[in-house]
């Protein structure tokens, strides 16, 4: 492999790979590092590649402005959780640690997104079931499960099965958001609708949400930042 620089504003490292199996010329941007690489079949020569390249510089610089502001869960980094900005360092042992506002992750350092992407999705099902079983309670129904999922248009459902599905990213909200996103989402199991009775359900076992409802519609998009390597 061999690095070439795209001329522009700014410049762009362009990493040259020659593939055997490779029957035409192709771009990679690693979303995690925003690295672009070329893949050539051996044959082509560099400057054609260069040539190709030019011709997608266009696309390049679109997709690296979209990455732009991401945040990578790796050795170092600050990610959100339950509401305060935690840093990744490394840890011992097996398991994945929280403590004094550091998250402790062991094993190799290319799995740290990954580990640190699944101890954040066991502890959001752990918060997300309990606070789903306590406002079920106080309502008075009763849910037929929970799921956990990464979507970007809703944080949460409820199904006509009565059913629960919320975003996992909700762990890193601070803990009242994530509470009203289950307050509301278990209110649909008594009020299919958002009408007034179903709002008057939500601060029934909730309390008053607008704060909380505020500060999803101000900042729940940021949350969206991070990435784990998925």
């Amino acid at each position: 492999m061999s690095t070439r620089v795209l001329q522009g504003d700014p410049d762009i490292a362009l990493t040259l790979r020659r593939s055997a199996r490779a029957r035409r010329m192709t771009l990679r941007i690693n979303q995690i590092d925003g690295q672009v690489t070329l893949t050539l079949p051996t044959r082509a020569s560099e400057r054609e590649a260069l040539a190709f390249a030019e011709t997608k510089q266009a696309w390049i610089r679109k997709h690296l402005q979209a990455s732009m502001g991401h945040v990578v869960a790796v050795l170092g980094a600050r990610i959100p959780v339950e509401g305060a900005l935690c840093e990744i360092a490394t840890g011992t042992g097996r398991r994945v640690l929280f403590e004094d506002g550091v998250l402790y992750v062991p094993g190799a350092e290319e799995r740290v997104p990954a580990r640190v992407l699944g101890y954040l999705k066991t502890r959001a099902r752990d918060r997300l079931a309990g606070a789903s079983d306590h406002y079920a309670a106080l309502l008075g129904r009763s849910h037929s499960g929970i799921s956990i999922r990464d979507t970007r248009s809703r944080w949460g459902s409820c199904s006509s099965a009565g059913r629960l599905m919320y975003s996992w990213r909700l762990i890193m909200a601070p803990p009242a958001v994530l509470d009203y996103v289950a307050a509301h989402e278990v209110a649909h199991l008594a009020q299919m609708n958002h009408s007034p009775a179903f709002w008057a359900e939500v601060e029934r076992i909730y309390g008053p949400y607008a704060q909380a409802r505020a500060w999803l519609r101000r900042e729940g998009n940021d949350l969206h930042r991070f990435r784990f390597g998925d």
